[in-house]
């Protein structure tokens, strides 16, 4: 026989069930991991500079590349998913957080095929900032084309 749980007792459930999260822990975690990985990318820039005597226009996009190879490559061992558990935000909001939200799909629905597998999935999770990203760059353009031919700006 079913009893029906009172408002009460429900949100005792919630609150005993909801992991705790300590919010200055997570922005430390984040932080550190962020850092970490731009000072990857400072490190890698300089390289190319020095070594490679490569432009510094030329480093950034390189250095752009080389993050996205580590980042997929730490995708496919699935080691971005325990870095990213860690450092959060550190992990998921530069560059290589967006490649492995496209490296992820793809790697866990190949055994469904180029189309209906990776074809399909590829996009789910990077879709909408893909969408979002044209979209608020579309209307900030369209913005600053209607204050330029005002004369406002």
């Amino acid at each position: 026989m079913k009893t029906k749980q009172t408002n009460q007792e429900y949100n005792q459930y919630v609150e005993a069930v909801t992991p705790k999260h300590n919010c200055f822990k997570n922005c430390v975690n984040a932080f550190i991991v962020g850092g970490i990985i731009c000072t990857l990318g400072q490190v890698i820039s300089n390289i190319l500079i020095s070594n490679f005597q490569v432009s510094k226009e030329d480093a950034g996009a390189w250095t752009s590349i080389i993050l996205v190879l580590i980042s997929v490559i730490l995708t496919s061992f699935n080691l971005y998913k325990k870095l990213a558990k860690f450092g959060g935000a550190g992990a998921l909001v530069p560059i290589t957080g967006f490649a492995n939200s496209v490296a992820a799909p793809t790697i866990e629905y190949q055994k469904e095929g180029e189309v209906f597998g990776k074809g399909v999935k590829i996009f789910t999770i990077s879709g909408p900032v893909i969408l979002f990203g044209i979209l608020t760059g579309w209307c900030v353009g369209l913005i600053y084309w209607i204050l330029t031919t005002t004369g406002i700006l």
